[in-house]
């Protein structure tokens, strides 16, 4: 299995960036409970009101049955309802394996 990446690039209104942050924790909690394959995610702030999460899934297979899933979790279900425009959402297998020094 290739470790895949989902890259996820939307806009959160200005009065939203609170309720978005509050609402990370529980999303991520939700993820390890009910998302096989799930290893890891990072929210990157962009310039203007864009963001970028960045989620690190075992397999393209499981980043499927993730999407396939939706906001099917309160937590999950909060995290969206805070952004305001979905920009596009990518998958892309890791191509390098670096260790960390």
């Amino acid at each position: 299995m290739a470790t895949t990446l989902e890259l996820t690039r939307f806009t959160v209104a200005p009065g939203e960036v609170a309720a978005l942050l509050a609402s990370r924790p529980a999303m991520l909690a939700n993820f390890r409970a009910d998302r096989e394959g799930f290893l890891q995610a990072h929210l990157v702030r962009l310039p203007g009101d864009e963001w970028l999460d960045i989620v690190q899934w075992r397999s393209a297979a499981d980043f499927a049955a993730s999407r396939a899933k939706g906001a099917n979790r309160p937590g999950i279900a909060a995290f969206f309802a805070a952004i305001d425009q979905l920009i596009g959402v990518e998958g892309g297998v890791i191509a390098d394996v670096q260790e960390d020094r």
